[in-house]
């Protein structure tokens, strides 16, 4: 059996990603392919690593070359503050409005009975562990829980779950505000409406 053409084989491995067709896959394709070579052997070398260097954070569950991630690890951020997200471009979106100080919880997906992802699936019992170990050395009532997952029913159903879960705990749990609309994503939201549901946050 003859191979597959290699021209073809990279229009259909682009045509893999996220919104993207096999014109903006062809597109991409044939731009590589009339540039440099470097320019292709930088992105291979990219995705090369991708997989092999890039591992969960033993503390906040980010996706990070070094762990603790660089988050965790500075002694700038506000320590008693965790922002709960349910993805990493949620934590990017945040962290560009430059009005969040405090550390990162990834939970890596919401609460969804839909799709069959329930609590077990998520980063939540690494939550539970991480105020555990760090009730050890602060009192928890000094600690604000921010749930930032994204104003849909599986995000607020989620939101909803872990309140109720860490109400037990004694810590501060508080949600940011209703100046994302309903049903939308965070990492599309403007930076000025995400700063001003962060700093807006209501208890709860």
């Amino acid at each position: 059996m003859p191979s597959i053409d290699p021209i073809q084989r990279l229009i259909l491995a682009f045509s893999k990603l996220p919104s993207v067709g096999e014109k903006t896959a062809s597109r991409f394709t044939f731009y590589l392919l009339n540039r440099s070579p470097e320019i292709a052997e930088e992105i291979a070398d990219a995705l090369s690593a991708l997989h092999s260097a890039v591992k969960f954070c033993s503390e906040c569950a980010h996706l990070s070359a070094q762990d603790p991630c660089r988050f965790c690890n500075s002694e700038k951020r506000d320590s008693l503050t965790i922002c709960v997200v349910e993805d990493v471009s949620a934590l990017m979106a945040i962290e560009k409005t430059g009005e969040y100080r405090g550390l990162y919880h990834v939970l890596h997906g919401v609460i969804s009975p839909f799709e069959g992802i329930g609590p077990d699936d998520l980063k939540i019992a690494a939550l539970i562990r991480r105020l555990q170990k760090l009730s050890s050395k602060q009192a928890l009532s000094e600690v604000e829980v921010i749930i930032a997952t994204n104003p849909s029913v599986d995000g607020e159903a989620t939101s909803l779950y872990l309140s109720e879960l860490l109400k037990p705990l004694g810590v501060n749990i508080s949600r940011i505000a209703s100046g994302i609309p309903m049903g939308s994503h965070l990492q599309y939201a403007d930076q000025l409406s995400l700063a001003q549901a962060l700093v807006s946050r209501r208890k709860l």
